[in-house]
Parts: C-alpha cells; structure tokens; sequence
C-alpha cells in the first residue's frame, strides 16, 4: 500500500516552494502527495509581491475533504500567515488524531520577504507546535521561537531546548542560516541531542530548502521511518538537490529537487 502525506501551505506561482515543492519532493519520496491551501502568493526567487489568504472555512473543508476519504499517514504544515487558519488548522488536526506532524514555521521567505502577520507568533507556539511529532525552524525562526540570539552551535542547542521544553515537541534546528563552512543541524527530542553533519554547498539556487526539508521528513515518517532516520534521509535528499541544481531562468534559480536528481540515491522510492 502506497502512503500518503498532505501538505498544508501556500502555493509559490514559481513553483520551488510551498505546495508545488511540497508535491514534487513526496512524490520524489515515494508517498501520495496530497495539499489543503492556506494562501495564493505571487512570488518568484527574488521575493514576494502579493498574498490572498483562503477563507478559513474554506480551509477546514479542504481538511475534511483529505481526512474523510485518504486519511494521510503524515502531514506536513508550511506558510501559515493568520492566527485564525493557525487555529482552524490545528483544530482540524486535533479532531481526526492526525500523527507524524512536521511544523515548518514559515516566517520569513528566502527572499526576505516577510510572511507572518503579526500577532501570529503566539498562535504558532501554543497552538501548532504542541501537536508536532517535530518542528523544522531556521536560525532566524528559532530566534524568534525562543526569543534569543543564535551565534553558534551551542545556541541553536539552546534554542532547540528551550522551544521543545515549552512547546512538548523534538525541534530541528537548521543550520544553513549560520556563518560558518559548516551547515549542521541539531535535534533536539525528549531532553537529547543528535548532530546531523552537512557541509555548506556553493550554490545560489537554493529557493524552496525548508520547504523541501519538511516534506522529505514527512514522507519518511509516512513510510515508517523514526525520526532521527527521517531526519537523516531528508538531509541526503536536501544536499543532494542543492549540488544538482540548475539555473532556470534569469534569476536565481530554485531548488531543482525532483527533475535533477535519482530518487532511489536521494532518499526515494526504493522501498
């Protein structure tokens, strides 16, 4: 039986994050691929221009829709700019028990644009954190997250504890945002920590990472994987893509994950 994961996002009309990544990377992954959307964005690799919140009525019938004919063995949450779809999100979750939950607290684009409304942060932190198997920030999400300044290796092992201890969750934090060679995450869950290597890869095509990070975890925990395991494979997959991308366009290309790569070697289909 073929697994499945929902991705709960926004779509990206250049198609290197939100939904469109989220899709590419499962179905990479070897799991049915299905969406529920929180927002319409006119964006590209150089920033976003343009957002249209769905209604959140309109939301929770598209989660009713998934649940109530595929059930999805995991589910993977993006870009969510209101306090009112947090809500409604995690409400949904909660009704039908969903498990193997990855939060990937979008804030802020790899542009820099800005995606969370204010006042949004709070909701994000009580509401959806609790119910994630685990939460996938940045340095400048966990910043946020956990209300301190992230210079090294040592404060992301702090950050990721402080957040996991108040929100009851393991947290990944990602170190790519960090200034050194090195592009190391650490997990922290249940009060240990576990050190994912990765070496900083020379390549501006790296629109849609967090996203296809997420993703990959998702579908891993979808296919019966533990965490730490999930974790490790989504990295391989990750690395992998940002050495084969490709410039497309005349921007800064983004992360060519699915069409580049041989999913069997990058954490695919091959079971």
């Amino acid at each position: 039986m073929m697994r499945t994961a929902l991705a709960i996002a926004g779509s990206d009309s250049c198609g290197g994050a939100g939904i469109q990544a989220d899709i590419k990377t499962m179905t990479a992954n070897g799991v049915f691929a299905m969406s529920a959307v929180t927002a319409l964005t006119a964006q590209n690799t150089t920033g976003v221009f343009a957002v249209s919140e769905v209604a959140p009525e309109f939301l929770s019938r598209q989660l009713d829709a998934v649940f109530e004919d595929i059930r999805p063995d995991a589910v993977k949450t993006g870009m969510v700019s209101s306090r009112e779809l947090i809500s409604e999100i995690a409400g949904r979750l909660r009704f039908y028990g969903a498990e193997n939950i990855v939060v990937d607290p979008v804030m802020v684009a790899t542009s820099g644009s800005s995606l969370l409304k204010s006042g949004s942060l709070e909701a994000l932190r009580t509401e959806l954190l609790p119910l994630a198997a685990v939460v996938t920030p940045n340095i400048p999400e966990a910043e946020a997250l956990a209300e301190m300044k992230i210079l090294c290796e040592a404060d992301m092992r702090a950050a990721a504890k402080r957040i996991g201890d108040e929100c009851r969750c393991a947290v990944l934090c990602k170190g790519g945002h960090g200034g050194s060679d090195s592009a190391a995450d650490v997990l922290y869950r249940n009060g240990e920590f576990t050190r994912f290597y990765g070496k900083r890869i020379a390549n501006p095509n790296t629109h849609g990472t967090g996203c296809t990070l997420s993703s990959a975890i998702a579908s891993n925990l979808a296919k019966g994987f533990g965490l730490e395991a999930a974790v490790e494979r989504a990295k391989k997959y990750v690395s992998g893509a940002i050495a084969a991308g490709l410039d497309i366009g005349k921007g800064r290309g983004p992360l060519n994950h699915m069409f580049c790569l041989d999913g069997s070697f990058f954490g695919g289909p091959e079971e």
